[in-house]
């Protein structure tokens, strides 16, 4: 249910854009981003999309870098190298955690809960972007855990 929720989020933050955008310009703000490796392998998703000052990036999880090798030790060095990911995916458009305004969570085991969230603070000195999170039945490479975020550009 709450990854309906979080779909739904997403899906109206679209709509008011579209709505509040014509759509000639709205189609020059949109920006895809695929790495060489997403590129080689022909995944069929963008790393990230820029929509004016938001950037959705995809899902991560705690692959190694340039890597389709999960990191071993469980949940907590999953989550460490999933939150390492998302700041280089942040990094990569000047960006830092602190840009961060929405996050979901996807669990292969709601009780690692705690050991996630042990983790997932230390990445966020200011503030907490809003998040929401959910259990699921399997995740890509078996994970443990699998975060996407939305980012906002500041108006600079």
């Amino acid at each position: 249910m709450k990854h309906l929720n979080s779909q739904l989020f997403l899906y109206l933050i679209i709509i008011m854009i579209s709505l509040l955008v014509p759509q000639q310009t709205l189609a020059k703000q949109i920006e895809y981003f695929s790495s060489q490796r997403n590129i080689e392998k022909n995944y069929p998703f963008s790393n990230a999309v820029r929509v004016g000052n938001l950037l959705f990036l995809s899902g991560e999880i705690g692959t190694l870098p340039d890597s389709s090798k999960l990191i071993a030790g469980g949940i907590k060095n999953e989550a460490k190298q999933t939150m390492d990911n998302i700041q280089g995916s942040l990094a990569a458009h000047n960006l830092t955690m602190n840009d961060l305004v929405k996050c979901t969570v996807m669990l292969a085991d709601i009780k690692e809960w705690g050991d996630f969230n042990q983790v997932y603070k230390s990445y966020f000195p200011k503030h907490f972007p809003a998040r929401s999170a959910f259990a699921t039945n399997g995740l890509a490479l078996n994970a443990r855990v699998e975060v996407e975020c939305i980012a906002a550009f500041s108006k600079n």
